[in-house]
């Protein structure tokens, strides 16, 4: 007499569990971005219209030297930190609590940077730096924990961190000779590219001991979606010429030549950008 065996029990439900930072498979099908990087997006789309605005008010003003240099600078921390984070989280993601707290801590920093941004482009360096400091570290810690869970890239992930700090550092005396007086005009400049220059290095000298492990689609995706964001300040301003000639001279041909004009200028960008298949180039 046979006997039906009994049905195999159901697989668990629910949210993957976290993968203590081992390093994220390269091939992982389906691999989007994340809600988290959605939101630590959002974020930076603050931070980058606090710099076109001041590098409109410093144009308008006169100041356009000032002005695009403060830009540079603010943008250039903007775009470093997120493309820090991009990189990182594409090998290391791993959707635990500390990933996602330390991830805020990076969000706090990059709004602290965002509310000093003003005050950076007439020279006031505090909130910048400080805001800027407190996500790089952040991120530091991120690649101490991605070391404990990859042995077979602990080093790397530990140059990573070394890097960070020392150069975190490098900022923080900075700050204070700025702040002081010690540091001015001609020396500042200098400081600040000096420091730029160790920030640049800090990847090739940790991938110098192994490369990370990182996901073409999903870097392509993410970068798509900064490229998005910056587009979209393009639209902004765009409206806001279009707003400010409206409400001065009122409807002209020049105003329709104005909105369509910029409108058009993002569009190309735009189809240049994602015309290129960049994952596959990857």
């Amino acid at each position: 007499m046979s006997t039906t065996p009994p049905p195999a029990p159901a697989a668990p439900s629910g949210p993957r569990p976290p993968r203590r930072n081992q390093a994220r498979d390269i091939h992982e099908a389906h691999r989007v971005a994340t809600p988290l990087e959605l939101l630590f997006d959002l974020v930076f789309v603050v931070a980058i219209a606090q710099s076109a605005a001041q590098l409109d008010h410093g144009v308008l003003a006169h100041h356009t030297a000032q002005a695009v240099g403060g830009y540079l600078l603010a943008f250039g921390a903007i775009w470093w930190a997120w493309i820090n984070y991009t990189w990182f989280a594409s090998a290391y993601d791993d959707d635990s609590t500390a990933f996602c707290l330390l991830t805020l801590l990076q969000m706090s920093g990059v709004l602290l940077l965002a509310t000093g941004i003003p005050g950076m482009f007439e020279g006031q360096f505090l909130a910048p730096v400080l805001g800027y400091v407190l996500m790089r570290l952040a991120l530091g810690v991120q690649w101490l924990r991605a070391g404990r869970g990859d042995p077979a890239r602990r080093r790397t992930c530990r140059r990573y961190a070394t890097g960070i700090a020392l150069v975190q550092a490098g900022w923080v005396l900075f700050l204070l000779a700025a702040e002081s007086g010690v540091l001015s005009g001609a020396g500042l400049v200098a400081a600040i590219l000096a420091l730029w220059l160790c920030e640049l290095a800090v990847p090739p000298w940790a991938e110098g001991a192994g490369n990370t492990p990182w996901h073409a689609h999903h870097i392509a995706e993410r970068y798509g979606l900064l490229v998005i964001i910056v587009l979209g300040e393009g639209i902004l301003g765009a409206t806001n010429a279009v707003s400010g000639m409206w409400q001065a001279h009122g409807w002209s041909l020049d105003l329709a030549l104005v909105g369509f004009a910029g409108t058009l200028l993002v569009f190309s960008l735009w189809w240049m950008y994602f015309l290129v298949p960049s994952a596959d180039a990857l």
